[in-house]
């Protein structure tokens, strides 16, 4: 038998760096979840990416036992490392950031694509493509339709 479920927390926190304080400590405390059990399993979870921002998501029971769910790191954080970029464009529409290449894009979508809503590599490669996009970083995609990516990944 499952147990009953009391609610979701979804929250952003740097791999490894888990500590009781905001935003972690309110968030779990409004449940009655045991933050120092939580903050130690996600930093022996998460230890391989050290201060990278990771989105989890967890989920807490009425017993007060949790588990979580720890996904990729958002979109624009990977196109940014990917690229070695501290932020996007300052001035949008103006200046561009820097290009990915072919290649580039597939390996950021193949590092997201689960938790990607994508049917195949095609289809995430154009979802990196916007969020490429959005933070002024141009691509070899752009211009191609996802027909298009799936014939050259052959």
């Amino acid at each position: 038998m499952s147990k009953e479920i009391k609610g979701y927390i979804k929250l952003q926190i740097p791999g490894g760096q888990a500590n009781p304080a905001p935003p972690v400590g309110p968030a779990l405390g409004q449940y009655w979840v045991p933050i120092q059990d939580f903050t130690s399993q996600f930093n022996e979870k998460t230890k391989d990416k050290m201060g990278v921002k990771l989105p989890v998501v967890i989920t807490v029971y009425e017993d007060r036992s949790f588990t979580f769910v720890v996904k990729q790191p958002p979109m624009s954080t990977l196109v940014k490392n990917k690229l070695n970029l501290k932020k996007g464009s300052g001035v949008p529409h103006k200046e561009k950031v820097g290009h990915m290449t072919f290649d580039q894009v597939r390996e950021v979508a193949e590092e997201k694509m689960p938790d990607l809503n994508a049917f195949d590599i095609a289809g995430a490669m154009k979802i990196v493509d916007g969020t490429a996009r959005a933070t002024w970083v141009t691509t070899d995609v752009h211009e191609m339709t996802a027909d298009e990516i799936r014939a050259k990944l052959g």
